[in-house]
């Protein structure tokens, strides 16, 4: 048995299978949007989640940073978590390249924000504040599941406050397959979803930033700013296509083993025996 990585499921690595469907890929330049590949995955990553276009990125970050900016203008706010990745760990690039102003709110224990507490976070029209814009969630946060209940109440508020909304999905298929809903009714309402293939699903790099056809039209612009556009890129977007093919049934095995893994430590402390993991390399 290998060893058995539990930093993170970003250290997940491609598969023989995932690896030989990048090998066979056929590509083109995709900043000139002649990669086949890439369009493939955006049009059907765009129809899995009901949305009506899709656009690849390298990194989880850069398309969460183009998803803000291209629903932000300078000096205008976002409402987000105190735990959200877009404010936590994606190096204040919403502030720092978007001019965007963060208003961060306390997370709950259970990962959502106070309802009541995102409404009073939005500012008046009034020249002394930052314009509210935008509400960006996260699902799952810090290994929580947010429910749609949850998620269709924020978006209802969101709507009701001229709000446009971002979902940061980047294990949104964990959050589907705890659900045991799919993605288009979990994720349904929102205006943008930052959708990550490179942590549970196991390919090597890529994000596809799902949503509203001039939202997206915008990202690709900024997308081109950040040094996002990449040429043969259906090398990736192949490793894209197999793991959303083939891989997001599994993660209920990752799931298993994952509550196998806590029990272990709670039985010791119980005095109990413990779990015995066996997962095979």
């Amino acid at each position: 048995m290998g060893t058995i990585d539990l930093r993170s499921d970003t250290v997940t690595r491609p598969t023989a299978a995932m690896r030989a469907a990048m090998a066979k890929a056929e590509v083109g330049d995709d900043v000139f949007g002649d990669d086949p590949t890439v369009n493939d995955l955006e049009a059907r990553s765009a129809a899995m989640f009901g949305m009506e276009a899709g656009l690849f990125f390298p990194s989880g970050t850069q398309s969460n940073l183009a998803a803000l900016m291209a629903h932000c203008g300078r000096g205008e706010e976002v409402i987000v978590g105190q735990d959200a990745h877009t404010y936590r760990y994606e190096g204040g690039g919403a502030a720092v390249l978007g001019s965007i102003q963060p208003q961060p709110l306390q997370n709950l224990p259970d990962g959502t924000l106070d309802l009541a507490m995102v409404d009073a976070a939005v500012k008046p029209d009034d020249s002394h504040f930052a314009v509210t814009r935008l509400l960006a969630l996260e699902n799952t946060i810090g290994g929580k599941v947010i429910g749609r209940d949850y998620l269709a109440r924020a978006l209802t508020l969101a709507w009701k406050r001229g709000l446009s909304t971002h979902l940061d999905g980047a294990r949104i298929f964990n959050a589907a397959v705890k659900l045991g809903s799919p993605v288009n009714a979990l994720c349904a309402g929102f205006d943008t979803v930052s959708v990550c293939l490179s942590k549970g699903l196991g390919a090597p790099a890529g994000t596809v930033l799902v949503g509203h056809q001039a939202l997206v039209h915008r990202a690709r612009r900024i997308r081109k700013m950040l040094g996002g556009g990449m040429r043969q890129a259906g090398i990736l977007a192949a490793a894209g296509l197999h793991a959303l093919e083939n891989h997001v049934a599994r993660l209920a095995e990752d799931h298993a083993n994952a509550e196998r893994l806590a029990k272990g430590p709670r039985a010791q402390a119980s005095g109990s025996s413990p779990c015995r993991p066996t997962w095979s390399s």
